[in-house]
């Protein structure tokens, strides 16, 4: 995995001393001797992971880091201090900053290499959804003024495994400082069972149980599709460092080395809490950013493009596996005179109204669009030619049969419908496009629409009512 790291330190030798042990290791390196030359760095070359000195004269890394924080663009950024100080307030006080580790020095090379490594894994998978977010932010449903500093730490529900009861009892009561939900278990069986019946925000697992190995149970943590994204914070002690380095390369986010600290230990765990939230946002702007890219604002239905690209698949899956494929073409009759008439807000409710008789009348797998305006596809595999005839004529029947609620001044609407479709056998139409489909579809619609509508008609069978 290769990556852009920045050291910045005010001491050339250490500069060239971690330059050479990263270049050694394949990472392109950019570096910086201050803090002022570190921020324009971090901007310019979109670093993947800064190691910062703390003790730097003018402005120290403290100041750096909160900086590179605050800064929407930046804030993503994975930052490790860098330091020859030893003190727990210290660490804290990085942390409180936004960095997401502290190491002394000297560097111990498997702890640094394992780090970068792990905290560029984590910068890639954010990088990608912050990537998928820009197209939320075009569509204008992201939080643009949205970064990792802004996420709330409080209220998480946090899974701990430790068969140690006084240091269980510490963790939890640490934790209930900022109102979180600590379940307790004592064994990866129990942990799984928790895993299988809720969603936690973070997992602490420690590495020394007595009767299993920790570890392990983290790498089938990373195998499981519930807790795949979940962050773990590993319990382990000083002299543990390979083992550490082990977790932090199969998937953990962070650990804590025993005697366990009380403001680390909250330090740490706001960490992972407002990096998954902030991940989670980027994944919700995005997941809504899709549907409003594939569905229809009004009706709820796929729009032209969803229908386009999936019609295509369905095509391809009825050719493959020699099955009907039927496509019924729907329109409202005279839609322009109830807008006219009535003015679009009652439009919109037929629209709507008429959206959910068509999906309420068809199968849960078939396909329903609205390609705009009036016009309505439904696409149903695997169906024969007799069946799609009886499913548009009964679409027909419930459109006219029942007037639609809506805000006319009887409080209601009588409207009829047109219906044209065809259905394809893939021996006989192995060359059919989704273009093809759909012209075919709309000649049908064109003559039920022409022929005193409120009829359907198929292809090959004329009209049907």
């Amino acid at each position: 995995m290769t990556a852009r790291v920045l050291v910045v330190d005010d001491i050339l030798p250490n500069v060239k001393l971690l330059e050479a042990k990263l270049m050694a290791e394949y990472y392109e390196v950019v570096t910086a001797l201050n803090g002022p030359e570190a921020l324009k760095k971090v901007e310019e070359c979109n670093p993947d992971v800064v190691l910062l000195d703390v003790m730097m004269p003018g402005m120290d890394g403290f100041e750096v880091c909160r900086q590179i924080k605050a800064n929407p663009r930046t804030a993503h950024i994975p930052v490790v201090m860098v330091t020859a100080l030893t003190d727990t307030e210290d660490r804290v006080k990085g942390l409180e900053n936004g960095a997401d580790d502290f190491l002394s020095k000297p560097v111990n090379d498997v702890a640094l290499m394992a780090r970068v490594r792990s905290l560029v894994r984590l910068k890639m998978t954010v990088d990608e959804w912050r990537s998928r977010e820009n197209t939320a932010s075009q569509l204008g449903v992201a939080d643009e003024g949205a970064s990792v500093m802004m996420q709330p730490t409080d209220k998480a529900k946090i899974l701990l495994l430790e068969d140690l009861g006084f240091e269980s009892t510490k963790i939890a009561d640490t934790l209930a400082r900022d109102q979180h939900d600590v379940k307790i278990v004592l064994t990866g069986m129990q942990a799984l069972q928790e895993i299988n019946d809720h969603d936690y925000d973070m997992i602490f697992v420690s590495l020394n149980l007595k009767n299993e190995d920790g570890l392990r149970f983290c790498s089938h943590l990373r195998s499981n599709e519930r807790s795949r994204s979940t962050p773990i914070i590993m319990l382990a002690e000083e002299d543990d460092m390979e083992r550490v380095a082990h977790g932090l390369e199969i998937g953990a986010h962070d650990y804590l080395l025993r005697p366990l600290e009380r403001n680390e230990i909250l330090a740490r765990a706001r960490t992972q809490i407002r990096r998954k939230r902030f991940q989670d946002k980027l994944r919700s702007n995005y997941d809504m950013s899709l549907s409003m890219a594939l569905t229809d604002a009004l009706t709820g239905l796929y729009n032209r493009r969803y229908l386009d690209v999936h019609l295509q698949k369905m095509l391809q899956n009825a050719k493959e596996n020699r099955k009907p494929l039927g496509l019924i073409y729907m329109d409202i009759d005279k839609f322009k005179s109830v807008n006219d008439t009535y003015g679009h807000g009652v439009g919109d409710e037929i629209l709507m109204g008429f959206a959910k008789r068509i999906k309420d009348g068809v199968r849960s797998f078939d396909l329903v669009a609205r390609l705009g305006g009036e016009e309505f596809v439904a696409v149903l595999p695997d169906t024969t030619e007799e069946v799609a005839v009886v499913v548009a004529e009964r679409l027909r029947l419930t459109i006219a049969s029942v007037p639609f609620s809506c805000a006319t001044p009887t409080g209601e609407l009588s409207v009829t419908s047109s219906f044209g479709g065809l259905v394809i056998l893939a021996s006989n139409d192995l060359e059919v496009t989704v273009a093809d489909l759909l012209r075919r579809a709309d000649a049908q619609l064109y003559e039920a629409k022409h022929n005193g509508r409120n009829c359907v008609y198929f292809e090959g069978k004329g009209r049907l009512s």
